[in-house]
């Protein structure tokens, strides 16, 4: 079973950057692709981005589209969520979660079977 720890989380000004990482144990990590989810308090859960096993596709929300890159590094079993020009509704707790079920590709709404314990993320001035 594949273990997911995500850091990088903190308290950041609007316009500002922060890159979160997301560290893999358990199992080979170019078996899942990753995805990476947030929510907000009172508000459903977001797939904000995901990426393939191999990490040549990846997909974004819309909301996060442009300011937001996903990466991944197979051989040092991380993953990455580069998140600049920050705005205040970028505002949640974020997750990383592995989906073993697509083998190409990734899909922000498929099935991910492995989760971690979150990241917060606080844009305010």
């Amino acid at each position: 079973q594949l273990q997911l720890v995500e850091s990088g989380g903190g308290l950041v000004q609007p316009g500002g950057s922060l890159r979160l990482s997301c560290a893999a144990s358990g199992s080979t990590l170019n078996y899942y692709a990753i995805g990476w989810f947030r929510q907000a308090a009172g508000k459903e859960r977001e797939g904000v981005s995901c990426i393939s096993r191999s990490g040549e596709i990846t997909t974004y929300a819309d909301s996060v589209k442009g300011r937001f890159t996903i990466s991944r590094d197979n051989a040092k079993s991380m993953v990455y969520l580069q998140m600049n020009s920050l705005k205040p509704e970028d505002t949640a707790v974020y997750y990383c979660a592995a989906d073993p079920y697509t083998a190409y590709g990734c899909n922000r709404q498929a099935r991910y079977d492995s989760w971690g314990q979150g990241t917060h993320v606080t844009v305010s001035s």
